[in-house]
């Protein structure tokens, strides 16, 4: 594999949008600024083509810098004066595509990204395959989700919690941090956060549902719905039943 490549960073940004416009279609466009409610400049394409030009741009592998440069290069075009939703979307697929030449000192950049992130679409993956993917490789990296999982922006709170995934995923899950985390958010008023928490348990029920069981059975007085339909929808019954009975009744 290649590595360290100089890359025209200017060059292969314009290279991508180019071919995004090429493959936007205006009533797809439409229809996803619609769904997602959002103020930014949206072309129309779709996220597997979208993934496909990203992919190309780093199909051999560029030194640390020029890939932070062309991350920044994508997150920061615009058109008519607004942000480009596909720019972003790409530039989030190259960064996670090439975490792997990202070093601790890098968990900035994605922490920036996400500040100035208003949705999910940009904010999940970036949780999983970047900072999730980073804090896995350096565990120290743990204690800036510590501090996150106060933060007063909700998507920074949803952030830490969703970086746990990877663990979770891969069989060597934080359950510290997920049994704290859960306790930090358990009375949260926001959707994206209580579906957050949820789903991190559901991911983790899939391996240890003795675990989550016991999590949800003690927290089942204060569990919000969303967080417990998510958390019980893995679980083997009859212990999900009793789940469902306690918390009806509760």
């Amino acid at each position: 594999m290649d590595v360290d490549v100089d890359v025209d960073v200017e060059g292969e940004a314009a290279r991508v949008l180019a071919e995004l416009r090429a493959l936007g279609e205006a009533s797809r466009a439409e229809s996803e600024r619609r769904y997602l409610k959002s103020d930014l400049a949206h072309i129309g394409v779709p996220v597997p083509a979208l993934r496909k030009v990203a992919h190309s741009a780093v199909r051999r592998e560029p030194s640390r810098e020029d890939l932070l440069a062309l991350v920044h290069t994508l997150w920061t075009a615009s058109e008519g004066g607004r942000p480009v939703h596909e720019a972003r979307m790409a530039a989030i697929e190259v960064l996670s595509r090439r975490v792997n030449v990202l070093q601790a000192r890098d968990l900035p950049v994605a922490e920036r990204l996400i500040r100035d992130s208003v949705s999910w679409v940009y904010v999940d993956h970036l949780a999983e395959k970047v900072v999730g993917a980073l804090v896995v490789r350096d565990p120290d990296l743990g204690v800036v989700l510590d501090a996150w999982v106060g933060d007063p922006y909700m998507w920074i709170r949803r952030t830490a919690m969703l970086a746990l995934l990877p663990g979770v995923r891969t069989g060597e899950p934080d359950l510290d941090r997920l049994a704290r985390f859960g306790e930090a958010l358990i009375g949260e008023k926001e959707f994206f956060i209580r579906k957050a928490l949820g789903w991190v348990l559901r991911e983790h029920s899939k391996r240890d549902p003795a675990w989550v069981t016991a999590w949800v059975d003690e927290h089942i007085a204060t569990i919000s719905g969303v967080t417990f339909r998510e958390a019980v929808r893995r679980l083997p019954e009859p212990g999900a039943a009793r789940l469902r009975s306690a918390y009806r009744t509760r």
